[in-house]
């Protein structure tokens, strides 16, 4: 029996595997900035799979559900109308794209490359990840405009005074695999 622990114990840290990722666990907070303030929420994981060689990440792929996108900043009927507006056509539109995807396509040391797709479009990111134990995390930051995110942007439209929101996106994330 003791032979048969340490056989497996080497062949599964010297070959890639899957993992499942721990939906309750793992956490995504986003935060969007504009000229007067910020906006901070959090979006739920769908599903996620963490591949892992050695022990070490090689790859991830998480579907975020859109329409669990929450604001932690605001309260009542401004609460509501911001939610209703992330959701919308100018935002998310997660009527008719209810899901966002981030697939990992490279890791080098802790630089990790991946596509994330949201609302149909794919673009590169590019991100740093701490692996500890079973709990990856790091800050992904990306441009809503390169996803049909142009709402308020002062790249597309002038003369927004304190209306102008910023293009960047900031994505805080721990991932907790099963």
């Amino acid at each position: 029996m003791k032979l048969f622990l340490v056989l497996f114990s080497i062949f599964a840290f010297s070959v890639a595997w899957a993992t499942e990722v721990d939906l309750a666990k793992s956490q995504f907070e986003w935060l969007g900035t504009k000229i007067t303030g910020k906006h901070n929420g959090m979006l739920s994981l769908k599903s996620g799979t963490v591949e892992l060689e050695k022990g070490k990440l090689k790859g991830a792929e998480f579907i975020m559900d859109m329409n669990s996108i929450t604001n932690l900043d605001q309260t009542g009927e401004w609460h509501d109308k911001f939610l209703a507006h992330m959701k919308s056509a100018d935002f998310f539109d997660v009527q008719k794209f209810p899901e966002a995807k981030l697939v990992v396509t490279k890791i080098v040391g802790d630089k990790v490359n991946a596509d994330l797709t949201i609302k149909g479009k794919t673009n590169p990111v590019t991100f740093q990840v701490v692996q500890k134990n079973n709990e990856y995390s790091g800050v992904l930051k990306f441009d809503r405009t390169k996803f049909d995110m142009i709402y308020g942007s002062g790249n597309f439209f002038k003369n927004l005074g304190d209306k102008m929101i910023h293009d960047e996106v900031v994505v805080t994330f721990k991932v907790v695999t099963k």
